[in-house]
């Protein structure tokens, strides 16, 4: 498969999410991480928009990124203005091609045509590249579409855009419509597919076998009602299925990180690359295969993007995953000893899952044993974090998890709602990774505890 460009839109069209407004600085930031990622083309929103959109889009600009910066704009001559005033490198001038929607705007269609052209050429005519947006193209009646489109093209327009703006489409008609369209029109062509029906992913990857060569994402698939394109599962789908590469996929659960942060958004459990449950197995069955070979039950190995792989010890658990997870832990025991402690773990099924210092707990009690006392050689703490009671724990839980130097983090009952352990190299690091607890937006307090002394093994004597 040809080579396929991303635009990524979460600073536009993610910002459009209800409850989502960025700061300037967060927009710089995110935008950073998006170019460090290597995203081909950014747009950086709708300068007509308001004032700080403006003045985060001429920021970004000034970046010098690597990535093309652009600006969004209706067909109008004053946003193009305002688009030059923040000296982008492109304007996609968008116009709604549906007969609803010329409707709504007291347009013909051909003066639909007029005024695309007219601000296409106005654009060019300053030095802008230019992308023409058919919104909703894909309800609208096909040869309008080419019609309005070749327009655009004649006048300067090098890419066109051709969004499903209601998520209505299916990959198998929305890959023959890009097939039509690559034939027809003599351009670049950009999918947008939004995700109403749970099908943007699908649909994009359509596009793209259809003659789409660029598609438009945002960080954990932000946007308008339910979102769409995300950016993690389509470039790691491009590259495990196609054998594309497109952006540097282990930077993708820092950077969604980061938008959930500054977004609000917290992103599910199973969300695919970057949700917590993503790379996890708990049946006994998938336990035991993929501790054998992942392959049995992974689409491809979490070092991809930079996850672990995670075995959850549960009432599901077999022998197997409680055989490794305790040797992973240095606790060897003979085949009675281990049968001990899968019973009482099917004895207590109300435990959601067990975790290390409870199954070396159990594991004690099925030896008769008592746990060595080591001293730990790098620094280690236990930091108790509380939050607002207004703010989603496991959304701060998850930020956490993320900074370096954090080992494990755990929501937990009592005056404090989450526990972190952290091990690191030396007291400055464990400073830094204190500061950055504090940043995060929904903490109100920590207390820290610097381990002196834990209990990691058991005796084997």
């Amino acid at each position: 498969m040809r080579k396929v460009m991303i635009l990524d839109t979460t600073l536009r069209e993610g910002e459009q999410t209800p409850g989502v407004s960025f700061t300037v600085e967060e927009k710089l930031q995110i935008a950073r991480g998006l170019d460090e990622a290597g995203v081909d083309m950014i747009e950086a929103g709708h300068p007509a928009v308001s004032r700080d959109v403006a003045e985060a889009v001429k920021k970004i600009a000034s970046e010098k990124l690597s990535a093309e910066i652009l600006a969004h704009s209706r067909a109008i001559i004053s946003d193009v203005d305002a688009a030059l005033n923040c000296d982008v490198q492109r304007v996609a001038i968008f116009l709604g091609v549906t007969d609803a929607k010329l409707r709504s705007m007291k347009m013909t269609k051909e003066e639909a045509i007029r005024t695309a052209v007219s601000c296409i050429e106005y654009a060019k005519a300053h030095g802008l590249k230019v992308r023409f947006t058919a919104e909703d193209a894909t309800r609208a009646e096909y040869d309008y579409v080419v019609k309005i489109c070749r327009a655009a093209v004649e006048a300067g327009a090098d890419r066109i855009s051709i969004p499903d703006t209601v998520g209505s489409m299916t990959p198998r008609r929305i890959m023959d419509l890009f097939a039509k369209l690559s034939k027809d029109i003599n351009a670049e062509l950009d999918a947008h597919c939004h995700n109403d029906l749970g099908m943007a992913v699908a649909n994009a990857l359509a596009a793209v076998e259809g003659g789409a060569t660029a598609v438009h994402t945002t960080v954990n698939g932000l946007g308008e009602r339910a979102g769409i394109t995300a950016l993690e599962p389509f470039a790691v789908a491009l590259k495990v299925l196609y054998d594309v590469d497109t952006v540097e996929l282990d930077k993708l659960p820092e950077l969604s990180a980061i938008v959930e942060k500054f977004s609000g958004i917290p992103i599910a459990p199973t969300q695919p690359i970057v949700g917590e449950n993503a790379f996890s197995h708990k049946g006994g069955v998938h336990a035991a295969a993929v501790i054998f070979d992942p392959k049995t039950y992974e689409a491809f190995p979490p070092g991809l993007v930079g996850r672990q792989r995670e075995i959850v010890i549960s009432k599901y658990a077999g022998r197997v995953a409680v055989e490794d997870r305790l040797k992973r832990l240095g606790v060897a025991l003979s085949e009675e000893e281990l049968m001990k402690v899968l019973s009482a773990i099917k004895e207590r099924p109300e435990i959601r899952s067990y975790r290390d210092v409870d199954l070396l707990e159990l594991a004690e009690r099925a030896t008769g044993r008592r746990l060595e006392i080591q001293v730990p050689k790098k620094i280690e703490a236990i930091v108790m974090v509380k939050c607002e009671s207004n703010v989603y724990t496991t959304s701060v839980a998850r930020r956490i998890l993320w900074i370096k130097g954090v080992e494990r983090v755990l929501e937990v009952s009592g005056d404090f709602d989450i526990e972190v352990l952290i091990n690191v190299d030396s007291i400055t690091q464990m400073n830094e990774v204190l500061e950055n607890i504090r940043l995060i937006k929904g903490v109100t307090g920590t207390n820290t505890r610097v381990v002196l002394k834990k209990f990691n093994s058991l005796s084997t004597n």
